[in-house]
């Protein structure tokens, strides 16, 4: 038992540097960070945790939980750039546990470690564990979800564990609203145990015991809409009751039969699952004849988890909007699915060659990218420098690609042939730690906009007043001030004329930030004083006597529907 342990604290130590590495060497990045924790931000100032804000406006297209989580974060670590990344860090971490704990009493101790293993190498797991997303906190969830159901289902009866995987659930919806995904688990478990599938386990009918669950799930969901109906009902302003309907009906059922955004086609999901669950899936070859005869062998804990992978990715695929991140719930269960039978597929000859070829593909991409970019400055190179706020460390950037080259092929090297699965592992541990403690700092200011809003307050001075027009999360996040906003989901050309009319009343004291997209045709730019590139955006200051006399009332006409400014577009 002591050696068991110990294998599994080494493996949760290496999982812990690897998702742990850069915390506290960036700040919020779009998409998404900057949104969550400026309304966590908020949260601490205002002492309101119930309702998120985005400025002045509530912000309804997520449930507070994961911000409420961040808020905290930041009253234990008083850091912002610890308390963002700190609940995915965690969620990551539990997920691991639970993988590993489940496959251990699914069948052995090995069979535990190759599930946390697989996990922690696949780039999608990894990628949104270094981000502040929502995603990592709901993948916890749903995991938790799943560990306690098929506890109960297959390892049972365990009604605590059911009832926890019910709650859990519910905590999902809560987070993201996609928790209830979990329950999918009881199609596949009604089938098997009808169909007498082996290692189901054998629960009682007793209605009460499964009502229980429903009643957790609603305790769960509880937790914030009863506190939200009551302060809704004691403070009845409209927009609180359109918060309630927005996040009931709009952000949910309305956002899945009618998606609006991130537009793809059915098979989409093809291709993330093709490229972010790798390296795992390339088992997927020597994984399918074994699930097969796993399958025609009646066994329960394979049917399980492989139906609902199936149901999760064919729930999201018929929707019109896709984003590669909903997904990201099914590849625990799938690297549990694939734990028993790594040990014997990583000692196949043709195994090891997909690895090392693999390494030595990654390997090389970045190494001729980095050589390429660095000595022959193509245009596109450069301009993508220039996207990134690099145009004068281009190199710093292509010197990262060369050695995340090198590395690669180095590990390829080392391990060969022989031990090149340990070669992969090595070499995409050291992808991620190279790329966190050299790309976080390098990238923080034009990525975060922490640095075209440190200029900004210094053009303008300590004194002066700032407002902000077709602003994103982040402009407000990094103000070094308090400044005036004229909404955020408002049309540019409205808030362009509301900040007209404020900075009238102070025409020397009062700037205005604007999105260059937005200027035009009130703000004469030779008037203007450009501020810089951030975020793949140009941003300019101006003060009253760069308003062109046409617009000086705060009347802007609104753009042709080819020129308007999305204030949400990312």
């Amino acid at each position: 038992m002591k050696a068991q342990r110990r294998e599994w604290l080494w493996l949760l130590l290496c999982a812990f540097v690897i998702l742990a590495a850069g915390i506290g060497l960036r700040d919020p990045w779009p998409a998404d960070e900057p949104r969550f924790a400026l309304s966590a931000q908020q949260m601490v100032q205002s002492g309101d945790w119930l309702i998120p804000h985005r400025g002045h406006e509530i912000y309804a297209d997520k449930p507070p939980a994961f911000m409420i989580a961040q808020a905290a974060s930041y009253e234990i670590t008083r850091s912002w750039r610890v308390a963002f990344l700190l609940p995915s860090l965690l969620a990551a971490l539990g997920t691991l546990w639970l993988i590993y704990d489940l496959a251990r009493r699914l069948w052995d101790q090995r069979t535990g470690l190759y599930a946390a293993g697989a996990l922690l190498i696949a780039f999608q797991f990894v990628y949104q564990a270094k981000r502040a997303q929502i995603d990592p906190a709901v993948t916890f969830f749903i995991t938790l979800a799943n560990y306690g159901l098929l506890r109960h289902f297959l390892l049972g009866p365990n009604w605590r564990m059911y009832w926890l995987g019910c709650f859990a659930a519910g905590l999902g919806v809560i987070t993201k609203g996609v928790g209830v995904l979990a329950l999918f688990l009881f199609v596949p478990y009604i089938f098997a145990r009808f169909a007498h599938w082996n290692f189901v386990a054998p629960t009682s009918r007793c209605a009460m015991r499964w009502l229980g669950g429903a009643l957790a799930f609603l305790a769960a969901l509880g937790l914030w809409f009863v506190p939200l109906f009551l302060a809704v009902r004691a403070d009845p302003k409209p927009e609180y009751a359109a918060y309630l309907h927005d996040i009931l009906v709009r952000q949910t059922a309305a956002r899945y039969t009618d998606s609006w955004d991130h537009q793809h086609p059915f098979w989409y999901y093809v291709g993330v699952i093709a490229t972010g669950w790798l390296p795992l899936l390339l088992a997927l070859p020597w994984l399918l004849p074994r699930w097969r005869d796993a399958l025609r062998a009646r066994d329960a804990r394979l049917l399980l988890p492989l139906v609902w992978i199936v149901l999760i990715v064919l729930f999201f695929s018929l929707p019109r909007g896709k984003r590669d991140v909903y997904i990201l719930p099914a590849l625990p269960l799938f690297a549990l699915a694939a734990a028993p039978f790594l040990h014997e597929i990583v000692q196949r000859v043709w195994a090891r060659r997909t690895a090392l070829a693999l390494t030595c593909l990654i390997g090389a991409g970045f190494l001729g990218a980095g050589a390429y970019f660095l000595f022959t400055h193509p245009l596109f190179a450069r301009d993508l420098a220039t996207q990134r706020g690099l145009a004068n460390q281009g190199a710093a950037l292509w010197w990262l690609l060369i050695a995340l080259g090198a590395w690669m092929l180095g590990c390829a090297a080392y391990f060969r042939n022989a031990r090149a699965v340990h070669g992969l592992v090595a070499g995409v541990a050291g992808l991620w730690l190279l790329w966190s403690f050299w790309a976080y700092p390098l990238l923080n200011d034009s990525s975060s906009a922490a640095g075209l809003m440190r200029h900004a307050g210094a053009m303008v001075g300590a004194d002066a007043e700032l407002g902000l027009v077709a602003w994103k999360e982040q402009n407000l996040l990094f103000a070094d001030r308090e400044v005036a906003e004229f909404g955020f989901v408002k049309p540019a050309h409205e808030q362009l004329g509301e900040a007209i009319v404020w900075q009238r009343t102070a025409p020397q004291r009062r700037w205005v930030l604007v999105l260059a997209d937005a200027m035009t045709p009130c703000i004469e730019r030779v008037q203007a004083q450009y501020v810089g590139h951030a975020n793949r955006r140009e941003w300019w200051l101006f003060r009253a006597d760069a308003v062109a006399p046409a617009c000086r009332e705060g009347k802007v006409p609104a753009p042709k529907d080819s020129e308007a400014v999305d204030p949400n577009a990312e």
